[in-house]
């Protein structure tokens, strides 16, 4: 299936120093590559959003945002549909904060500020409420943490988009390279190749951060450990809950409990010991 593209409103007037957007996408729907005089930063309220930036792409859920400082070209889109937020962020307003695009978690004080000012957004601020909101969130945003484990994402045409939807569709899928290198008419050894140049990462360690993603994404939609450990295709909930430990350093329902965002980000110099489980069949 084809993606359909979405033209940006005209006549966009500068942050002062915070404008917030809010928009539906729908699913397969993108933003043509653009490139903004502020700013900016991308999050969804639900849903997930892919952004490509510098040659590379990625996937953000609603524990994630990501940062676009001033004139960087980017491309917003999702593959299943989202409710997202923008937040317009003068260069003054901005200081301090990261030169480079940027990936970081969004605690929940973070979220329910970004809704506020969503509803207060055009108000006349009579009593300086509006300020306060806005000096709040830039507080937030200069005390986030970055996020190495974004989910990569193939660029807007390559043979491996295939690949990466239908994985994303379905992340219990059992067929490994050999399988997908027929499917998209190419070896296991070139596939393999073209897999980690361009996503950074193999097949294999791409599927595992794959699921930790969809994971979060289903135990935040309401399904239970051992419903979400089946839809990912683990053999057993103890697999499951042995590999989100080993990866995001609690279990997943200690996750849940805490929707701590700053989890993604375990702190450098630790190490999880590894012992043998059952993971799902990939390749």
């Amino acid at each position: 299936m084809t993606w359909e593209t979405i033209e940006a409103p005209p006549g966009l007037a500068p942050p002062r120093p915070i404008t917030v957007r809010a928009q539906a996408i729908p699913a397969r729907h993108s933003f043509p590559e653009h490139a903004h005089r502020w700013h900016q930063m991308v999050y969804a309220i639900s849903g997930v959003l892919t952004v490509a930036v510098e040659g590379h792409s990625f996937v953000i859920s609603p524990e994630q945002a990501v940062w676009l400082p001033t004139g960087l070209p980017h491309r917003t889109g999702s593959l299943l549909g989202a409710e997202f937020r923008s937040l317009w962020i003068a260069d003054e307003a901005g200081r301090g904060l990261p030169a480079s695009p940027t990936v970081f978690g969004v605690t929940p004080l973070l979220k329910a500020l970004i809704v506020e000012a969503t509803a207060i957004e055009g108000e006349e601020d009579r009593d300086g409420y509006a300020g306060r909101v806005t000096s709040l969130i830039l507080d937030q945003l200069r005390r986030a943490q970055a996020l190495p484990g974004a989910l990569p994402w193939p660029r807007g045409g390559s043979s491996l988009t295939l690949l990466c939807e239908a994985l994303y569709a379905s992340p219990a899928d059992p067929r490994g390279p050999e399988a997908w290198g027929r499917e998209l008419g190419m070896s296991e050894r070139t596939l393999a190749r073209r897999f980690e140049a361009e996503m950074g990462m193999s097949l294999r360690s791409w599927r595992r951060r794959l699921r930790l993603f969809k994971a979060i994404e289903l135990m935040g939609g309401g399904l239970d450990v051992t419903r979400t450990a089946l839809e990912l295709g683990y053999g057993s909930t103890s697999a499951f809950v042995y590999a989100f430990r080993t990866d995001m350093g609690c279990s997943p329902q200690a996750y849940m409990r805490g929707r701590g965002a700053d989890r993604f980000a375990r702190p450098q110099g630790s190490r999880v010991e590894r012992s043998p489980v059952r993971e799902p069949r990939q390749g």
